[in-house]
């Protein structure tokens, strides 16, 4: 029972990331993982993050920024591929180490920092190149991409639904390509998919939630709460990889 209760909540935390609080499905896989294994908790969400990614690209079809998807991308693509080429020789503890620390720092100093300047800055193909490699790869060990991407939209200021709607095409094109080598490594087994099945109800609520909620956030709340949601979570991270 207990099981379910944690799977629902991460379908959940998915949808309420799909509408816009994207930081929130970081939690999916360590909550499914406190009953599973994390590689079958990753292979069960992964048609969770599909199916409400199609809620969120309805959502958000008007609202993103092709210039940061451009430079995010194919970075994105080639992480997936290194993931996929090393699956069997990567333990999942040490690459969330590796991303909290990331995350964590990146949130301290947004916090702790003052604030010079409010300007946005532009999308550049190295930076994004660099942190959508990251951010591909980790995702595709354990659906945990946010906090690289984070580091590098964040600081491009764009609006609460730009950001929204920006992330949301980003990790749906990035979980499109890891169906693939998902499917040829066997985590998408008819056991998985019909749990996946079940728990593809409370994602798309989740979408609908999160939808109404970034559409009433100011764009300094919105900032603060994922600044502190990706500080939240890479302690967790590092926690779990500790």
């Amino acid at each position: 029972m207990l099981g379910w209760v944690l799977a629902a909540v991460a379908a959940f935390s998915i949808g309420l990331a799909k509408g816009g609080l994207s930081m929130v499905g970081t939690i999916s896989v360590p909550l499914l993982a406190l009953v599973m294994s994390p590689v079958q908790a990753a292979g069960i969400l992964l048609p969770v993050y599909v199916v409400s990614d199609i809620g969120g690209l309805i959502a958000f079809r008007r609202d993103f920024d092709a210039r940061v998807l451009r430079t995010l991308v194919p970075g994105a693509i080639a992480g997936i591929g290194l993931g996929w080429a090393t699956a069997h020789h990567v333990d999942d503890a040490q690459v969330g180490l590796i991303v909290g620390l990331i995350g964590l720092a990146f949130a301290l100093n947004a916090l702790i920092r003052k604030p010079l300047d409010n300007s946005a800055r532009p999308p550049r193909w190295g930076v994004g190149s660099l942190w959508g490699t990251i951010s591909g790869y980790t995702s595709f060990v354990s659906h945990s991409g946010g906090a690289p991407y984070q580091v590098y939209a964040q600081p491009l200021r764009m609006s609460p639904m730009t950001y929204a709607g920006t992330t949301t095409i980003f990790f749906a094109i990035c979980n499109a390509v890891k169906l693939i080598p998902y499917a040829m490594l066997g985590q998408l087994s008819a056991h998985n998919l019909s749990m996946a099945a079940v728990l593809m109800l409370p994602g798309v609520l989740g979408v609908l939630v999160g939808l109404r909620l970034v559409r009433r956030m100011s764009p300094r709340i919105f900032y603060v709460f994922i600044t502190w949601a990706l500080m939240l979570v890479s302690a967790k991270l590092i926690w779990d990889g500790l």
